[in-house]
């Protein structure tokens, strides 16, 4: 299949919703992937960030859809770890089909989503806790679903989250396609996932090749102001900043908007309708600083990133993908900074050579950002 193009199986409509979204030629996973979900096949597939994972399970299953008379029941679950990337699911699917689609999340009120499901969706997106609970409640029939997909798999499989998800997975229909995916696989995904085919792209090296890696040294009580220093020099077009700690992203955003710079803050303890809020206005560029914790920017596909900054270094690697890979997407160039203490300084310095990316030391002097100044 690497030398055809899969939008050939998808249908006219299809092809035509994806030429006003920009979009005609498909990305070496969607190229790969399509043809092998197309057949029916239960997949687990890894591809980097911003390489169009969403789109490469979505169009086929949307396909397979479209040829389904019946508009009444229920055919795909896609089940996502975070209420902003089930958001972005439901709103690519919305872009490609007129079927029903529905967001069922936990946190909201579970009556308005018994409401929703009297519309009769056909595509939901949701979290594993509220939709086995909407499953138990007899409210969401399973029984007709023909794919189940699993999105940012990694995550769900995680100690903390395996319960739930094992939960939703027995409430599936043993005919159910299954498919997983994320940017990075591990063994517990791999045993999670055993006996599924396998397709994993071979990297890009994004991080290596398109992102820009900066190291700014401050001690902890400095950071803040150093990033405000480092925003007032760079002047970002768009620019994200984690922080580990939920608590930390409100400190951060107080600060900043003290000094009256704008932006928004997004974290997982946040109300629901804030988050969306907040995420709506840094995506279409509407705000240009945004504030986040790991948990809630996971996985997101904002365009035209120009800077991460990460005010902590993860102990976990993959974080520090995921984080840096919101960068540097369709294509374009992107610059991932870490402002860090000692401690993590030598923890960047070793995650530099296990990752096999080039760290430039920065400092801020006079509003610029430049090379150390280097005593003889």
């Amino acid at each position: 299949m690497a030398n055809t193009n899969a939008f050939s199986l998808l249908s006219d409509d299809i092809k035509a919703k994806l030429t006003t979204l920009n979009i005609s030629t498909p990305t070496p996973v969607q190229n790969q992937v399509i043809p092998v979900i197309a057949e029916g096949k239960n997949l687990l597939f890894e591809s980097e960030t911003g390489t169009g994972k969403t789109y490469a399970y979505l169009l086929p299953l949307i396909n397979k859809l479209e040829q389904d008379e019946d508009k009444t029941k229920l055919r795909i679950i896609v089940l996502a770890p975070t209420f902003e990337l089930a958001s972005q699911i439901n709103s690519a699917a919305k872009a490609i089909t007129a079927r029903k689609t529905a967001l069922l999340i936990g946190g909201a009120p579970i009556k308005r989503q018994i409401e929703v499901l009297k519309e009769k969706p056909q595509i939901i997106i949701g979290t594993a806790a509220r939709l086995t609970e909407l499953i138990r409640l007899k409210k969401l029939k399973a029984q007709d679903l023909f794919a189940a997909v699993f999105d940012e798999c990694d995550r769900l499989v995680k100690k903390e989250s395996v319960e739930d998800t094992q939960n939703f997975q027995i409430c599936l229909p043993k005919t159910a396609q299954i498919i997983a995916c994320s940017a990075t696989i591990n063994k517990q995904c791999r045993i999670y996932f055993a006996g599924m085919d396998n397709v994993i792209i071979p990297k890009e090296n994004i991080l290596k090749e398109r992102i820009t890696h900066w190291a700014i040294y401050a001690e902890t009580r400095d950071k803040i102001d150093t990033l405000r220093k480092l925003l007032a020099a760079e002047k970002p077009g768009k620019a994200l900043i984690f922080t580990s700690r939920a608590d930390q992203v409100e400190n951060i955003y107080n600060k900043l908007t003290y000094k009256k710079i704008e932006c928004a803050a997004l974290h997982a303890k946040a109300d629901k309708q804030a988050r969306k809020a907040a995420f709506d206005r840094f995506r279409s560029g509407k705000l240009t600083i945004l504030i986040t914790s790991d948990l809630a920017a996971r996985g997101l596909d904002i365009p035209d990133i120009t800077h991460i900054i990460q005010m902590d270094l993860p102990s976990d690697e993959d974080f520090f993908i995921h984080r840096s890979g919101r960068t540097a997407r369709a294509g374009k160039n992107g610059i991932n900074v870490v402002i860090g203490d000692a401690f993590e300084m030598r923890h960047y310095a070793a995650l530099e050579k296990k990752l096999g990316i080039k760290v430039y030391p920065k400092q801020i002097i006079n509003g610029k950002v430049c090379a150390p100044i280097i005593d003889e």
